[in-house]
């Protein structure tokens, strides 16, 4: 037991001898390497560190280049903006650009080309700038607001255009009429009035609309009635005439004539009111010398002496003079009652019949017979 003992002493006493010398053999190592490195020939250290400085100095020349370049090209483009010049032109239709990358853009107008798409919706669109306004509609933001009634705008023209509501500000004025409006773009459709131009054509029957109303005229051919009632579920191919049509159901008649007070549903049915005050100039027939007060009207009502029926009924083939007969005719069809009574829920096709039925509740008699004649029927 007691020769184990002194076995292990000397192993324990061996082990920090064997680590002093691993240490002492590392350190040597080391100053070897070190003394190799100061060793090594003074020339070619110094050719080395020259070659490292020549290195630097050439990236620095090269990107103060790249800057004086940058700011060249940014000066250049500057200039532009004054002098009106457009040194890059369009091969197709002439028309020239200030920079090259906008020219570029430009010329997808011509190709089609649409390289950016909506990841919501998928539409395409040839500019990154417009779909990001796009994205908008997808996410709600509005983010250019109005400082006097808080109103939001997805875009920015929006918001200068509302602004001038608050200022009064029409600065945009017709050189025939003398009408004004808010922004040049009003102006140019207004125009449009004056000149008759229809620029863009129905590819389906040929007929000529400014931008905004071939769109609404392509529902026509299409059918699609986007805007529905949530009353009685009838659809509409205008927002417009949504919007009229539930004012039979709330019976909302917010254009007020300024001299005899009474209302109305619409403002051109306000407008043809108010010439019955002003006794401004209607329309006569030449048949039979019937006036009316809008020209539409007019037309309408020359179709009963020329016998033109242009309107027809696809379930029965009845033809009409005008559409709304023709949309009279079709609640026929459709079992369609868009006027209900209040009180007990009963539908009819005509305003003039619901109100004749409302009396039944309200007891209302406005027509008096004479006593005698009443016990003649009696």
């Amino acid at each position: 037991m007691s020769s184990i003992q002194p076995q292990e002493e000397v192993l324990n006493e061996t082990e920090p001898q064997r680590n002093q010398l691993i240490s002492h053999g590392s350190a040597e190592t080391e100053n070897q390497n070190q003394e190799g490195i100061n060793s090594e020939d003074p020339g070619k250290k110094r050719k080395e560190e020259q070659k490292q400085k020549e290195k630097y100095e050439k990236t620095k020349e090269q990107k103060g280049r790249t800057d004086t370049s940058k700011q060249k090209a940014g000066l250049i483009y500057h200039v532009r903006t004054y002098s009106d010049e457009k040194p890059f032109c369009c091969v197709t239709c002439g028309k020239s650009f200030s920079r090259k990358h906008i020219l570029n853009v430009h010329m997808r107008t011509h190709s089609g080309e649409k390289p950016f798409s909506c990841v919501a919706c998928g539409k395409c669109f040839s500019r990154k700038d417009t779909l990001n306004v796009h994205m908008r509609f997808h996410t709600g933001e509005k983010p250019f607001s109005c400082v006097s009634c808080g109103k939001s705008f997805l875009l920015k023209m929006h918001l200068l255009n509302h602004m001038t509501i608050h200022v009064g500000e029409k600065p945009f004025s017709c050189g025939t009429c003398g009408k004004s409006f808010i922004n040049k773009g009003h102006l140019n459709v207004h125009m449009r009035i004056h000149t008759g131009e229809k620029p863009f054509s129905c590819g389906t029957c040929g007929k000529s609309f400014t931008l905004k109303y071939l769109t609404k005229h392509m529902r026509i051919h299409s059918g699609k009635k986007p805007f529905t009632c949530s009353i009685c579920g009838k659809s509409y191919i205008q927002k417009v005439s949504l919007i009229y049509h539930m004012r039979i159901h709330t019976g909302e008649k917010p254009f007020t004539c300024s001299t005899c007070g009474k209302t109305f549903p619409e403002k051109s049915t306000l407008n043809v009111h108010i010439r019955t005050h002003t006794g401004e100039e209607m329309f006569s027939c030449i048949n039979c010398g019937r006036t009316f007060s809008r020209q539409s009207a007019l037309n309408n009502h020359m179709k009963i002496h020329t016998g033109e029926k242009p309107y027809s009924c696809v379930t029965c083939e009845k033809r009409f003079i005008s559409r709304p007969r023709l949309n009279l005719h079709m609640m026929i069809h459709t079992g369609e009652k868009p006027f209900l009574c209040g009180t007990c829920g009963k539908g009819f096709r005509f305003k003039s019949k619901l109100l004749c039925h409302m009396r039944i509740h309200t007891g209302e008699k406005p027509f008096s017979y004479p006593q005698h004649i009443y016990l003649y029927y009696r």
